[in-house]
């Protein structure tokens, strides 16, 4: 990360580290909610969220599915490896690996399960990629490998490993396609009980895929503002989700992307009428203050770790001098922060940027 880039600067806050969620809490839908209500901040729950909606409401979830990606292991030394695979479908695979530079080409490593004892598997050391990648091989299909040898990769602030729980709860209850390395964590509040309630009023709910990729890891850099673009990630807009805004655009409904993954999504699939381009796609779009929003029109999201792209995309739809005093008033307030902590709601009609 660039320290000395004001650009980036301005996107900084202070956040006591107890802050910082390390677990979910007891119930998936017990967090708190922070809503801009006419350029103020009212403290709710997740539960009322229902009451932001109405009739001919779209809201719009990403289905991606977290892998469990994370995988430890052995060299013939003894030495300790871990390898986070990149994507669940490769073989070879590019991964992040430690200790990447130590470890040689056509090194073999012997995985262990989840207990940490040997399996029959392993995984060969390839070539260095770019962003300190290595092609990885593995001596079977990966998703036997993580089915066998995998955890998820929880993220680092949350300084613990991942334990039985976390396969359900860093999950959302409607992940169905594998893919994500880490989760679009604003859905992982969302219940079964709460999308029904909000189906039976009238509200339509439809899905997009975007699995989140390992760009997610990475620090925010000047010449990321200075190229206008982000890590490339692959997304699919059914088409559902297509007809549900198109008709939302005609009732005067709204449509609200749950996280900054669907708004991304949504976003780069716009199709200049207010709806979007069904189907397959691919997106570096880097959303910064300026950036007119053309699909989305409310936006639920965690609170999002200083200085990086997905507050730059929050500050960008609710204005930043408004999202930073939300953050400041979350903060004296006790919110909880990050993937396992609580949620903001904003709304681009009660807003003026």
């Amino acid at each position: 990360m660039d320290l000395t880039d004001p650009r980036i600067n301005q996107f900084d806050y202070a956040l006591p580290e107890e802050m910082i969620a390390r677990h979910p809490p007891e119930h998936r839908d017990g967090g708190r909610l922070l809503v801009s209500d006419q350029e103020q901040w009212s403290e709710r729950l997740i539960p009322d969220l229902i009451s932001y909606f109405r009739d001919g409401d779209v809201l719009v979830v990403n289905d991606t599915r977290v892998l469990q990606a994370r995988l430890f292991g052995r060299r013939a030394t003894g030495g300790r490896v871990e390898i986070l695979l990149m994507n669940g479908g490769d073989n070879p695979v590019p991964a992040m690996v430690r200790p990447g530079r130590r470890l040689k080409k056509g090194e073999t490593i012997n995985l262990l399960d989840r207990a940490g004892e040997a399996t029959e598997y392993t995984a060969c050391i390839g070539d260095a990629l770019e962003d300190g990648q290595r092609v990885v091989t593995l001596s079977a299909e990966s998703s036997v490998v993580m089915a066998e040898c995998g955890r998820v990769a929880l993220p680092p602030y949350m300084r613990r490993e991942a334990e039985s729980s976390d396969e359900d709860r860093y999950q959302t209850v409607f992940a169905s396609k594998p893919g994500a390395i880490a989760a679009p964590t604003a859905s992982l509040h969302l219940t079964t009980a709460l999308l029904d309630s909000m189906r039976a009023m009238g509200v339509v709910i439809v899905p997009v895929t975007l699995h989140v990729g390992p760009g997610t890891f990475r620090n925010l850099r000047s010449e990321d503002l200075d190229r206008g673009r982000l890590h490339i990630e692959q997304y699919f807009v059914p088409d559902e989700t297509k007809l549900a805004i198109e008709k939302a655009r005609l009732r005067g409904g709204r449509v609200t992307a749950v996280g900054t993954t669907v708004t991304r999504c949504l976003e780069s699939a716009a199709d200049g009428c207010g709806s979007v381009r069904s189907g397959p796609g691919e997106t570096g779009l880097f959303i910064q203050e300026g950036f007119e929003f053309q699909v989305v029109d409310r936006l639920l999201t965690n609170f999002h770790l200083p200085k990086t792209s997905l507050l730059m995309l929050v500050s960008a739809f609710g204005g930043r001098e408004h999202v930073l005093a939300g953050y400041r008033q979350a903060i004296e307030s006790g919110f909880r922060f990050y993937s396992y902590g609580d949620a903001m709601f904003l709304d681009s009609s009660e807003l003026t940027q």
